[in-house]
This record gives C-alpha cells, structure tokens and sequence, in this order.
C-alpha cells in the first residue's frame, strides 16, 4: 500500500524549533555533572585505603606474608562488640586484624576468632566470581618466580607467564598466580618500561615492590561500571582484551578470554573488573557468603560514607551492615560495609 507524507504549515516551524530546544534541555538534565555551572563534583570514594581478606590461622598467615613476600607488620588488634557485629553482618562476632605493609600499600589479614567461617571451595576455578586477588609487582619476574618455588607455594598458574606483544594493553607483562596458605589467589606481576605507574620501574633492590591492584570476576563490566564508577567515583584507566595461550595458562581456564577494566581513585591501589568473555562457566557468588567465610574478602575506601550511602541506596546495591555504623567516638565513625552487583565487599570509613 502507498504511503504519503504529511505536509507541516509554514507556521509550525517554531514548533518544530521549541520541540529541537527541549531535546538538548533534557540531554543536559541526563547529563548534567557536565552541564552543570558549579564545577567538578568530588567524587565519594577518595582513596583505597587497604585491601582486607580473611583466614583461618593469623600466626601461619602472617608468617607467609612476612618470610616469604617481604611484608611488613604494622598492627594487631582485637575487637568485638554490638557495633563490630552490626558492621560485619555477623553475631557474635570477635576479630583480630593485623595490618602488613609492602611498600606504600596495606593488606589487613581479618581471623574471625568466632564464629569461624567456611573454608574456600576446593574446586575454585579463576573464572568463579569469587575469585579476587592482590597484584604484588616485582623487580625481576625471574628471581620472584625461583624464590616462590623454593618456598613451595600453591601453584595457581602453570608457571610464568610473559604476556605476548601483539595485546597493546598487556604485551610484554609477565604474570604468575599462587597461592597462599588458606587458598586466596595471589599474583606476582613484572611491569616492562612504559607500562604501569612509573614508581613500579625505581625499585632498587627490593624484590617485592607493592600492591599495584586487587582483581574481582564480574559477570557484566558495565553493571560493575554502574557501581564502581558511577556510584563510588572511581576512574576507567585502561582496559583490555586478554586471550590467547599465555592467558589460559596463568589463569589456568582453557579458551579464557577477558574482558579486562582498570579502575583508579585518587591514590592507592587499583580495582581490575575480570570478565569472562569465554567461558561463562565461571560460578556466583554464593547468596548467603558471610565475612568470615575465607572466600570473602573487602576492599577498604576511604569515602564520604554520607555520600556512599546514597548512592548504594538510590541505586539498589546491597548492605552488608544495615547501613552507616558509627564504632566509638574517635577516628573510625561513619564506616558501612556494601557489596558489589556479584558480591564483592567494600568497606567505606570516614577519613
């Protein structure tokens, strides 16, 4: 059937002009942290501050960290109460922390002394959203890589793994994942000149440098885009594509391949989004994981927990602790305990 097209009058064209004027109106509203007049908006998250993550025997955690990866102790402390409890989402709940110290960034071993929580599922896969880990750069992947195998460390990797030049993003970066003695995924990682923070290429004679990032599986970047950088404020400071034979083998999942998305707040240690683009065999989050399960782990930011607060609210992310938790009358009020759109913790304090 034939169509016809409509003739408008003349005398319609302001109408047509005032329908153009409204559209932009309302892309600006959509967007309007930039067309708003009042400058750059602060955004809540200000600095990842540390990375947390339980175990099961503070004394054998705290011996490998210190003898067999150069970390430093900072502090060990004990704490318990109705506010601790509300926090962690867990009655009942008594806890001793240790901060360790490997160059400028922190890692806090958490023992539940009680209630003990469930150990890390024996057939975890890398591509499980469970999985996290923290990157530990090196001076010298060769030397790194030796002195793990003289310390007998869980393999995670098949070995060593030298990323190949034809991946911009990651070509000539060497990788390898171990274990610690509760099961936790670590990685050491040897960054060539001209990739990654420049202080990572003036380590002196130091083997172990620091903690570059902490790496979670997501199942979709663009929702954990929805709440890393849209809620919380951190940045997009790379991304790449990683598959291909050397990607299989460090993260030990045959036909890997990665969606990879690097986050940064002001200062401290990165959050790397890991999406597996193949295989989508990779397992949830259980639904009912608990702090001190040692699968669990925390990222801990330094926030506007007010601000923190509604966003998670406002955009339906969920609670761990029933919201703002204020813990005494000194420096540690106002912390809140949020998880991720696939379960991964976040603690927000005050500073």
């Amino acid at each position: 059937m034939p169509t016809t097209r409509a003739r408008v009058p003349r005398d319609h064209a302001p109408v047509r002009g005032a329908g153009r004027l409204l559209q932009l109106v309302l892309l600006c509203l959509a967007a309007w942290p930039l067309c708003g007049v009042a400058g750059p908006v602060t955004p809540p998250v200000r600095a990842i501050a540390s990375i947390s993550v339980s175990v099961a025997d503070m004394e054998r955690s705290v011996a490998f960290y210190r003898n067999v990866l150069s970390f430093d102790q900072v502090s060990d402390t004990e704490v318990a109460g109705d506010d601790y409890e509300h926090l962690y989402g867990v009655f009942g709940a008594r806890i001793r922390i240790v901060t360790l110290r490997l160059g400028d960034e922190y890692l806090k071993l958490e023992q539940f002394i009680a209630p003990r929580g469930r150990p890390i599922p024996a057939d975890s896969k890398s591509n499980d959203r469970w999985f996290q880990h923290i990157a530990i750069i090196v001076s010298d992947m060769d030397r790194a890589y030796a002195w793990l195998r003289t310390q007998h460390v869980e393999f995670a990797s098949s070995g060593a793994q030298l990323l190949p030049q034809w991946n911009p993003g990651a070509g000539g970066i060497a990788a390898f994942y171990f274990r610690d003695p509760d099961g936790h995924n670590l990685e050491i990682l040897h960054f060539p000149p001209g990739k990654g923070d420049p202080k990572w290429q003036a380590g002196g004679d130091r083997l172990f440098l620091g903690i570059d990032h902490s790496a979670i599986v997501v199942a979709d970047t663009e929702a954990s885009l929805g709440y890393y950088r849209d809620a919380l404020g951190l940045r997009v400071a790379g991304g790449s594509e990683n598959y291909g034979s050397e990607q299989e083998h460090l993260n030990n999942v045959f036909g890997a391949r990665l969606r990879i998305t690097a986050l940064r707040a002001a200062s401290g240690p990165g959050v790397e989004l890991l999406e597996y683009l193949a295989p989508r065999t990779g397992r949830a989050m259980p639904v009912d994981t608990q702090s001190n399960d040692l699968w669990n782990w925390h990222i801990d930011m330094a926030a506007d927990v007010t601000a923190v607060d509604a966003a998670i609210r406002s955009r339906h992310f969920s609670y761990v602790s029933p919201g703002p938790v204020r813990i005494g009358q000194g420096e540690r009020q106002g912390l809140l305990l949020a998880r991720d759109p696939d379960g991964h913790a976040a603690l927000f304090e005050a500073r």
